[in-house]
């Protein structure tokens, strides 16, 4: 999921205002998961429109959808299918001012953690539990895990599209003409980049003008140096106490990373695109990336061959305290709007986008998107590092999530501003964790 916004600052204005324009209060109408009654499986009307917002806007990914609504038309004359197709840079920001509008569609994407559950607390998500539930005809044919990550208080509100975890993409040429190995733990990859960097390339391009990327690298380095029943007590401001000398190790060790295979860029003014471009024009050793990105980084249109390109997890420290089998990732999927006029009609437009059929076909380039339906892969005909991917992450015993929507609004908030303070010089790893702190104790009043 390249997931940021169209700025950073409104990522952080978003986050701070959200429980408002969600509609959540103190006291909600409804406990989480009770909104009013709604049945998903009841008979489906194929007629009238159905709207859905999606982040499949960038160019390569748009087809899909339209793809998949005319074919859905095709077999339903009766329904009209209305995209709002947002990207990685615009789906918050449009999300927001949906909701603020009392226009959110009658589908839509969402990301698992405290971004889906706002939507549970404000009762604009149907409970999907009756039809999706893991012992359900529907939710058998998709990833468990995937199922598991949109369920809250045991009940299921999510429809989980596609797998995704975050990976080292390289440039394997530049590797063996210095005759680097993979890194197998942190130092390793610290002195991968000092011979890069002697070599006069960037040896890892990091660009987070957008605020968000550098979540990821934490997040990663975080659930290796902090136990992972600390850091899912953390993300519950009630429960939260970031006192785990594992945070203030994990910055550490992203500042020894910038300092020393950054190549000296100011990581705060390159943007997203310009740092993953920078990779595919071989002007970078390494750009630390999503799985739904390997078809982009390499292909006959760029610079970088496809079989130019490895990949590899960003490595653990030796001394990890956490999870050294952990792996930053999470599914992300699609809602139904609680709303909405034809609740069932939006359930089987989901259950055909997961077909089977529709699953491979999301798998395979041009789009490469890891399918969450069970045998929704042809490894045949897809990436040959998609399909390795996809097998690290069956592989990983924990999914971490994406810091910026697993915790509160504000704390979410928090890290994003003090990681951009951090990496530009003027705050201390010291300091932002008592930020994240502060905001956590003010988020749980």
């Amino acid at each position: 999921m390249q997931r940021s916004i169209h700025t950073s600052a409104a990522m952080i204005a978003a986050a701070s205002v959200i429980g408002i324009s969600w509609g959540i209060s103190s006291t909600p109408a409804f406990a989480a998961g009770d909104a009013p009654a709604a049945d998903p499986g009841a008979k489906v009307d194929y007629s009238g429109k159905l709207s859905i917002l999606t982040k499949f806007g960038l160019q390569q990914l748009s087809p899909y959808f339209v793809t998949i609504a005319k074919a859905y038309e095709a077999q339903h004359p009766g329904v009209k299918i209305e995209l709002i197709q947002e990207n990685d840079d615009s789906i918050k920001g449009k999300t927001k001012t949906l909701v603020a509008s009392n226009s959110l569609p009658d589908i839509y994407f969402s990301w698992t953690g405290t971004w889906g559950e706002n939507f549970i607390r404000g009762n604009r998500a149907v409970d999907l539990s009756k039809v999706i539930g893991p012992d359900t005809e529907w939710g058998k044919t998709l990833s468990p895990a995937a199922v598991k990550a949109f369920a809250y208080n045991g009940k299921y509100f999510g429809v989980p599209l596609y797998l995704d975890a975050k990976f080292m993409g390289y440039n394997k040429k530049m590797f063996a003409d210095l005759g680097l190995d993979v890194p197998k733990d942190f130092d390793a990859l610290l002195k991968a980049c000092d011979a890069l960097k002697g070599s006069g390339v960037i040896p890892i391009a990091i660009g987070n003008k957008e605020s968000w990327p550098l979540v990821h690298y934490l997040g990663q380095m975080l659930v290796y140096n902090v136990p992972v029943e600390t850091l899912e007590r953390d993300f519950d401001p009630k429960t939260a106490k970031f006192d785990d000398p594992g945070y203030v190790a994990a910055l550490d060790q992203y500042r020894a990373l910038q300092d020393r295979c950054a190549g000296g860029a100011q990581v705060n003014g390159l943007s997203y695109q310009t740092a993953m471009q920078s990779l595919s024009d071989k002007k970078a050793a390494m750009y630390y990336q999503e799985i739904i990105e390997f078809d982009q980084s390499a292909t006959k249109e760029t610079m970088l061959k496809p079989e130019e390109f490895g990949f590899f997890k960003l490595p653990a420290p030796k001394d990890a305290k956490g999870s050294v089998t952990a792996l930053e990732g999470a599914p992300e999927g699609y809602m139904v709007n609680a709303k909405s006029k034809n609740i069932p009609l939006a359930v089987d437009f989901l259950k055909f986008l997961t077909s089977q059929e529709n699953g491979k076909a999301l798998s395979t380039p041009p789009y490469g998107q890891p399918s969450a339906v069970i045998g929704g892969a042809d490894k045949t005909k897809i990436n040959p590092n998609v399909a390795d991917g996809m097998d690290e992450i069956a592989r990983a015993t924990y999914l971490m999530p994406w810091l910026d929507t697993v915790n509160h609004p504000r704390v979410a908030a928090a890290w994003l501003s003090g990681l951009q303070a951090f990496a530009g010089g003027s705050m201390s790893a010291e300091d932002l964790v008592a930020s994240v702190r502060k905001a956590a104790t003010a988020a749980a009043k």
